[in-house]
């Protein structure tokens, strides 16, 4: 057994949970250009295919969750969200041998949404909804998984949720406010290396 089988068998527990990393996706795997919503607008950020066949590699689980209130806006639909997940997983699949296990976005939002997507939910991060729906679909272990966000937001439904390792990707982790149980990173590139 390799190194890297070990660490990835120690990420199972004993129910046969496993461990996942939960992303946000504008500005952790893609430049945040504004309501991205087609593969033309989508630039991976730099170092982020590579990244994530690394964690991948480590034995765990990748997961988007994003919220997505250009779908309650009216700016665009859910199918077209829903394929550009489709486009963004055969790419990475095809080019760097990554699977995304799943991804969970949140159409609502409280204030400026139309019709029915204008609502408090339980899915709209800071709520931890879709990081606990993704716990019942995927049998992942909070215990033992990741989130990386870039959003106050993203940090705070991790902590909701009981995510065990919290990462903020900032400009300079020199000029953020440190928090105790979160680590700076500049970019989802350097998160393997705190693995």
């Amino acid at each position: 057994m390799t190194w890297r089988e070990e660490r990835s068998a120690d990420r199972e527990s004993v129910r046969g949970m496993t461990s996942a990393v939960f992303l946000d996706r504008d500005g952790v795997i893609n430049v945040d250009h504004g309501y991205v919503s087609t593969w033309e607008r989508f630039e991976f950020l730099p170092g982020v295919p590579d990244a994530l066949r690394a964690l991948q590699d480590a034995g765990y689980l990748l997961i988007v969750v994003s919220n997505q209130s250009g779908i309650g806006r009216g700016y665009y639909c859910e199918a077209d969200v829903e394929s550009l997940n489709q486009v963004i997983a055969q790419h990475l699949g095809s080019t760097v041998g990554v699977t995304l296990s799943g991804f969970y976005h949140c159409p609502h939002h409280p204030t400026e949404a139309e019709g029915e997507f204008r609502r408090q939910c339980d899915c709209r991060k800071p709520a931890p909804g879709m990081i606990r729906q993704a716990v019942l679909d995927h049998g992942i272990d909070l215990r033992t998984s990741l989130l990386v966000g870039d959003k106050d937001s993203d940090i705070e439904a991790g902590r909701a949720a009981g995510v065990a390792r919290l990462f903020k990707v900032v400009d300079s982790p020199q000029t953020a406010a440190p928090a105790g149980d979160v680590q700076l990173v500049i970019g989802l590139s350097e998160v393997p290396g705190y693995l």
